[in-house]
């Protein structure tokens, strides 16, 4: 039991099962913003980030009429159509498909990752400096906490299901950040060798 144990151990902290970690953690990032970016494509997606948008002074510029959004809020699986009217002359959709290219490219980038490095850094760090604008969410988004509606328990720290989403973001943030590091690492190493064989092509000359 105790070498079937030590065998796990050198394995999970082997070169390759490192590889494999790093790999991961690059598919993992870009089938959130994958995935994520192609549903901002489709109105129910757009509508349920309407609080987070129009609260946000990095990004409420971008709708039409942001202080008005929380009358037109619908549930996800609702459709009204007399809302859908408002969301579009708000530029709610227009705004989200635009988010959704970002999210998209982010995505691929990082994806890309796996077989150029220079692509995935690029793709990581984008990756790693998105999280900053979701978290701050939590700071201006008034839905990102549980309402008080009668129970003791609202405000902070209680974390409503949109604050819930934000803070999975944490995770990205660290993830991205292990990915960037590694691809740093890799790409000094490969200019470094370079830079030593045309050194000692440049010498044997």
């Amino acid at each position: 039991m105790y070498t079937f144990f030590w065998s796990i151990l050198e394995f999970i902290a082997s070169p390759l099962s490192y590889r494999m970690g790093i790999a991961a953690t690059k598919i993992a990032i870009a089938i959130v913003f994958i995935w994520i970016g192609a549903l901002k494509f489709v109105p129910y997606e757009a509508d349920s980030i309407t609080p987070f948008v129009a609260n946000s002074p990095l990004m409420s510029f971008f709708y039409e009429h942001p202080a008005d959004y929380k009358i037109h809020l619908t549930h996800e699986g609702e459709l009204k159509p007399e809302q859908r009217a408002w969301q579009t002359s708000n530029n709610t959709y227009g705004f989200s498909k635009g988010l959704g290219t970002v999210e998209l490219v982010i995505g691929f980038l990082t994806l890309a990752g796996l077989f150029s490095m220079r692509l995935g850094l690029v793709g990581t760090a984008l990756a790693f400096a998105t999280p900053f604008v979701t978290l701050s969410f939590l700071l201006t988004t008034p839905e990102a906490w549980v309402p008080a509606l009668g129970d003791t328990e609202h405000g902070f720290p209680f974390l409503s299901g949109a604050g819930r989403l934000v803070l999975k973001d944490t995770v990205i943030l660290a993830g991205a950040w292990l990915v960037l590091v590694d691809t740093a690492r890799r790409l000094l190493g490969e200019m470094n060798t370079s830079a030593a064989r045309t050194s000692t092509k440049l010498s044997a000359l």
